[in-house]
């Protein structure tokens, strides 16, 4: 491992250190906001601190090794023929395992999220896969530990969603969500078909980190136009009697949210508001990214709806992860939720690809 990787790691041990006392300061313990966001800088370290102990102790017991090898006690020689070759390969493990955990962090990879679900083309069948999505979305945040609040929905007519926006919380769930914004196409015989004919649907997904308060962007009022109107989907009695539902239009850019799930006009204009703001920072946030014109193709794409990034082909148990060429006929097992089965190999190819640029760039 090279020197500057050495002295990254020694100043993360420096801030690791400096976080311990910090974390058990009173005032900072009284701060719950400072308190919560050293906490979890102090979780992330916390991995790295513990792996890089774990190389330098294993540096140390190869340098060893290595001397014995080149001694004189042919007993001590054996021993350490035995064990150099695997204490090897766990050196190289952990040097690349660092490298990892030295990319940089995203510090929205920490957010809450919301998840956009739109059917597209294949009318009603489109619809039920936006259910089936949906569904399997539900069983992984479920898996993971996280929550779901519904946002807004439009059904299908028979059945699933036209949309469905959804808010997802939970540690990390961005930083793992986000690689599934993009084209998901499915590939089976619809419920609607009667000649038993394959068709292909396709549904649009997005996902957009929750924006902390503190870095909302400014939306001037006079830019908002706010219609409320009463719910049509299912929340009990006192939902579907008043005009409770929200619709917010912002008129500079066209965007339109609504909300109708939650109890009362004031907590549907806040969880409106959340998901404006999500969007226009995700827009902010494509100009910035147009206009330092990389030319890099990164492996979580543009983000752009139109990216076909999975295929769910039914009749062969067969899916497909287009950005990593992966195919699985395990179609079964990710439609009940165990959607790492593809995100672990994308995360890692994505880390892989962010490696490669930094050592290119002299970073590692």
């Amino acid at each position: 491992m090279n020197e500057s990787i050495l002295r990254k790691l020694d100043t993360l041990v420096e801030r690791y250190q400096e976080l311990e006392q910090l974390l058990s300061q009173p005032d900072v313990i009284a701060d719950q906001e400072k308190f919560r966001t050293l906490n979890m800088e102090y979780k992330r370290l916390q991995e790295v601190v513990e792996a890089f102990s774990a190389f330098k102790t294993l540096s140390s017991d190869l340098e060893e090794m290595e001397l014995m090898l080149n001694g004189d006690d042919e007993e001590m020689k054996q021993m350490a023929q035995e064990e150099i070759e695997p204490a090897r390969e766990q050196y190289a493990k952990l040097e690349h395992d660092l490298q990892l955990m030295l990319l940089p962090h995203d510090e929205r990879d920490d957010c809450n999220c919301f998840l956009e679900i739109r059917a597209g083309t294949g009318g009603d069948e489109a619809a039920i896969f936006a259910g089936d999505l949906f569904r399997m979305y539900s069983k992984y945040v479920e898996a993971k530990g996280w929550s779901l609040e519904i946002v807004s929905e439009s059904e299908g007519e028979m059945g699933g969603y036209k949309e469905i926006i959804s808010k997802l919380s939970g540690e990390g769930a961005y930083g793992y969500m986000k690689f599934e914004s993009g084209g998901h196409r499915v590939q089976r015989v619809p419920v609607t078909e009667t000649q038993g004919r394959v068709h292909t649907s396709a549904c649009t997904v997005m996902v957009l980190p929750e924006i902390p308060p503190a870095q909302a962007p400014v939306i001037n009022p006079a830019d908002l136009r706010i219609d409320t109107f009463r719910s049509s989907g299912a929340g009990g009695q006192h939902i579907n009697k008043t005009d409770s539902a929200i619709r917010i239009t912002h008129l500079p850019t066209g965007l339109v949210v609504e909300c109708q799930d939650q109890r009362s006009q004031h907590q549907n204009r806040a969880r409106a508001m959340e998901v404006l703001y999500s969007r226009l920072a995700k827009i902010e946030e494509d100009k910035r990214n147009a206009e330092a014109a990389e030319v890099r193709h990164s492996i979580l794409s543009s983000g752009d709806r139109s990216d076909r990034i999975r295929t769910y082909n039914y009749p062969q148990s067969r899916v497909t992860d287009h950005r990593v060429n992966l195919t699985l006929y395990r179609l079964g097992e990710v439609m009940e939720g165990k959607l790492d089965l593809l995100l672990t190999p994308v995360i890692e190819e994505y880390k892989a690809e962010q490696l490669a640029e930094m050592a290119q760039q002299g970073g590692l």
